[in-house]
């Protein structure tokens, strides 16, 4: 096989206790751990974090330690692999991308991962709870009508039939018994804003006033846009995406299908979890899937590319 690699980088969902575990066991990666989660978890112990599921999903803590799980996977990778043909990440995870790609270095994504939580928070009111669930059983073409009768968005469309769906609790609650009517199921997901929907509106110009000032150069190689699919190479075009994908729709098929239509042959999620690699293998089996999370060892990860 004429070996293709696509490094597919993580939202929130799959951080656990033991998410650090594996990029540790390389000593250059863990030296660098203890500085960057300094960073992502100011004033707290890590293993308290860990430990505890609520301040884990917080959504505070949640972006940046996923962002540091992540390049922390690939600091400790990079040298034992081929160079990809692309990058992709999934909300959070799209930022994470340009870390990988070369266009940030990993504090900067850390502290770009803070703040970006920060001002999607600074959305929230107490008195109207947000939430995000996942929609499976239903074209998303007839839920796409229901949502917007109901002033409810969708936040990630991951199929034909399934996607996430955010607004406010009551009106999701409101909506519920008219979803499950047309077939549809429902799982509500531990994350408390209702990320790329219009509710984060008031976070995308902040933002992308800090990306600009982090974002000095080119990545090096492309990185498939969120909202689109296409494989982006200009700095100014991260900076765009990355602040609108707040507030608009994450077309994650899109970028699958694009990994197919690059010719992408192998992809590998750099964890915590696996879901992305799961989705792609299954809308695409012709393309070797494989998440960090599913091996005991770092040689592990590179002697299976090397077999393909």
């Amino acid at each position: 096989m004429n070996l293709r690699l696509a490094i597919l980088c993580p939202g929130q969902g799959g951080q656990h206790a033991g998410m650090f575990d594996l990029p540790r066991t390389d000593p250059g990666t863990a030296g660098l751990l203890q500085q960057w989660l300094s960073a992502a978890v100011p004033g707290q112990p890590l293993e308290q974090v860990l430990a505890d599921e609520e301040l884990l999903f917080s959504n505070r803590l949640a972006q940046p330690l996923i962002v540091a799980a992540s390049a922390a996977a690939w600091s400790a990778l990079q040298p034992l692999l081929p160079v990809p043909a692309l990058v992709a990440g999934y909300s959070i995870g799209e930022l994470t991308a340009y870390h990988v790609a070369g266009a940030l270095s990993a504090p900067q994504a850390i502290r770009l991962a803070t703040s970006r939580a920060a001002l999607m928070d600074a959305c929230l009111q107490a008195a109207a709870p947000q939430l995000l669930c996942a929609v499976s059983g239903i074209a998303v073409s007839t839920l796409s009508i229901l949502l917007e009768s109901e002033h409810l968005y969708l936040a990630i469309e991951t199929g034909a039939d399934s996607c996430i769906v955010g607004g406010l609790a009551h009106d999701m609650q409101r909506a519920t018994g008219a979803i499950e009517s047309l077939g549809g199921k429902l799982r509500l997901l531990p994350v408390t804003v209702a990320s790329h929907t219009p509710l984060m509106d008031g976070a995308v110009q902040p933002f992308a006033q800090q990306l600009q000032q982090q974002f000095s150069v080119d990545p090096p190689m492309p990185v498939l846009s969120g909202l689109s699919g296409q494989a982006l190479t200009r700095k100014e075009q991260a900076v765009s995406v990355l602040s609108r994908q707040l507030a608009h729709t994450i077309r994650w098929s899109d970028c699958m299908d694009a990994c197919a239509e690059q010719g992408v042959t192998a992809a590998l999620e750099l964890g915590p979890g696996a879901a992305l690699s799961r989705m792609l293998q299954e809308r695409h089996p012709q393309i070797a899937c494989r998440s960090v999370s599913e091996f005991r060892s770092l040689r592990g990860i590179a002697s299976w590319l090397q077999r393909l």
